[in-house]
């Protein structure tokens, strides 16, 4: 599928600000994307496989229930942001939604997932573009859903995100984020430590012989804001009603907000 609605958009940032996180360091702001990028082409082959071991396999059943809330329907559209190697768009199109756009600022990422949707046999109604979500080439008010999962905490400026978003989305349209949380469940916080600063480094350079990568990751989930300050920035960016569902005692958390 081709599709011509594709229009340059200005880049929409803070320039006030000169340094962001990545993981627990400090960088400068154009810095971050070139570093993300570099862990994504590293991880990009493992990914779904990291996925599996990161989650013990949950972040399918996550994801299931994103695609749910998500609501696809013939007619309607999604942009996909941060898609990785497809698994929301595939929801979606399996879930009887309309056209979709997969997009993801990593060429690498994009080409495993393009590459799974041919496998699949997601050949109509599917196109792919490498995007940055902080700059989004749509028309405003061009599509009826937006998705993000497990990308917005690897952005640099996340409100420019939320923002572009909005923008992008028809009235009536609703923006989803599936993200990593915070724990809201005191006895699983020590496990988890654990198993994110202990066992995922070392599973990464086990399997994908990148240790640093999943290292970062794991930092990563730490910087990103809880469920309420998350809920605050969509408001801040102008959704209404907007709302979250924490999953797996906070692990993960659905946040969604409505153009109106």
């Amino acid at each position: 599928m081709t599709d011509n609605s594709f229009t340059p958009s200005p880049a929409s940032s803070d320039a006030t600000v000169e340094e962001t996180d990545f993981g627990f360091r400090s960088v400068r702001k154009e810095e971050k994307k070139n570093l993300v990028r570099d862990v994504f082409d590293s991880v990009a082959g493992k990914y779904d496989v990291m996925n599996d071991i990161m989650s013990l396999g949950i972040h399918r059943v996550w994801k299931r229930i994103f695609v749910t809330e998500l609501g696809p329907q013939p007619g309607m559209s999604l942009l996909d942001l941060a898609g990785g190697t497809g698994d929301i768009t595939f929801g979606w199109l399996k879930g009887g939604g309309g056209s979709a756009i997969m997009t993801d600022i990593n060429s690498s990422m994009l080409s495993v997932g393009r590459d799974r949707a041919i496998d699949r046999g997601f050949v109509s109604d599917l196109s792919f573009c490498v995007v940055d979500a902080e700059a989004i080439p749509l028309r405003d008010m061009s599509v009826d859903r937006v998705s993000i999962a497990f990308g917005l905490r690897n952005c640099t400026d996340k409100m420019a995100v939320l923002r572009e978003a909005r923008r992008v989305l028809k009235p009536g349209g609703r923006f989803l984020c599936l993200e990593f949380s915070r724990v809201q469940v005191a006895a699983l916080a020590p496990i988890y430590d654990a198993w994110s600063f202990k066992v995922l480094p070392a599973m990464g350079n086990l399997i994908a012989k990148d240790r640093e990568s999943y290292q970062y990751l794991a930092e990563s989930i730490r910087t990103f804001p809880d469920q309420e300050t998350l809920a605050d920035m969509f408001r801040e960016a102008g959704f209404s009603h907007v709302r979250y569902q924490s999953l797996s005692g906070g692990i993960a958390a659905i946040h969604s907000g409505w153009r109106v």
